[in-house]
C-alpha cells in the first residue's frame, strides 16, 4: 500500500492554475530532478504513464533530459550494427 501525504495551500488566482496544472508541474519537477520515477510522477499527476509522458512536454518536461551526445552516438552505432 502506498502512503500518501495531503498538502493544502492557497495560490493567487492570478496564476490561473487549476488542480491538474499544479499536479503536473509538481510531478514534472520531481521527475526531472530525479526525486521520483516516471510511474510515481504519473501517479502524482493522476494519469497513466503513457498519458503523463505524452503530456509532460506541455509542462517543460522531457524523457530525454539525461540523454547525452554519447548516448546518441552509442544508439546510432547499435542501429548501424544491426543493418
Amino acid at each position: 500500500m502506498t502512503m500518501t501525504t495531503t498538502v493544502k495551500f492557497e495560490l493567487p488566482e492570478i496564476l490561473h492554475l487549476d488542480e491538474h496544472a499544479i499536479k503536473m508541474n509538481l510531478a514534472v519537477h520531481l521527475y526531472q530532478t530525479h526525486q521520483c520515477n516516471i510511474g510515481q510522477a504519473a501517479e502524482i499527476a493522476g494519469l497513466s504513464k503513457k498519458a503523463f509522458i505524452k503530456t509532460m512536454g506541455a509542462y517543460g518536461g522531457t524523457m530525454l533530459a539525461d540523454y547525452t551526445v554519447e548516448d546518441l552516438n552509442r544508439d546510432i552505432e547499435i542501429v548501424r550494427n544491426r543493418f
